[in-house]
């Protein structure tokens, strides 16, 4: 008996033993301390042009937002995961020069008015550089489909942040302080700006 039981010790010893060091070489197989005795990596990558598209939008107002979002996600038989991010996105708000046509300009005597686009939001988007992930719980199975959900909510936000701060008024507001004076003196004409409806 007392051979058997000192047989399963020894196995478990070796078992552990083994155990140990494949967890010590996972550890030391992606640093630096192996890189001296790799090969160099060689990457070969091509890119090709997918499209080209002609840009017309006058981006006119810029919002840069700071905010924590926490997402949770309802679980049947789990408990709820949810993460907590520290985000910073930002929003852009433009003009689309490319809708102006002839008919959307008038002249008379020494005036000119130009009828504009609406404002639109052009851009949002989170700056990941700038966001981290702060906190999980219980994120068991799947973590990444949990933080990538959590950034997609965060950036809903940013936009409708940026709509309920009023991007698109002060879109319109810039177009009328940097484009009338541009176009006056270009122009030479008193210029008057309205909007499309």
């Amino acid at each position: 008996m007392t051979r058997l039981i000192n047989a399963l010790f020894r196995l478990f010893l070796i078992a552990v033993l083994i155990a140990g060091l494949i967890a010590i070489w996972e550890q030391i197989r992606g640093t630096s301390l192996l890189s001296r005795f790799r090969r160099g990596d060689t990457t070969t990558q091509r890119i090709v042009l997918k499209e080209i598209t002609a840009l017309g939008k006058l981006e006119l107002v810029k919002y840069t937002f700071k905010d924590i979002v926490e997402h949770e996600q309802v679980n049947t038989f789990l408990p709820n995961a949810n993460a907590i991010l520290i985000v910073e996105g930002e929003a852009t708000g433009c003009i689309d020069l490319t809708k102006i046509t002839m008919a959307n300009i008038t002249t008379e005597d020494d005036s000119v008015t130009v009828q504009l686009p609406k404002p639109e939001l052009c851009t949002w988007k989170i700056n990941h550089d700038r966001s981290r992930v702060y906190d999980t719980h219980f994120s068991f199975l799947d973590q990444s489909q949990l933080v990538s959900d959590a950034y997609r909510k965060a950036e809903r936000q940013v936009r409708q942040s940026a709509l309920d701060g009023g991007i698109l008024d002060q879109t319109r507001q810039n177009a009328n302080q940097i484009l009338r004076p541009m176009l006056e003196r270009i122009s030479g004409k008193k210029i008057g700006l309205t909007f499309m409806k």
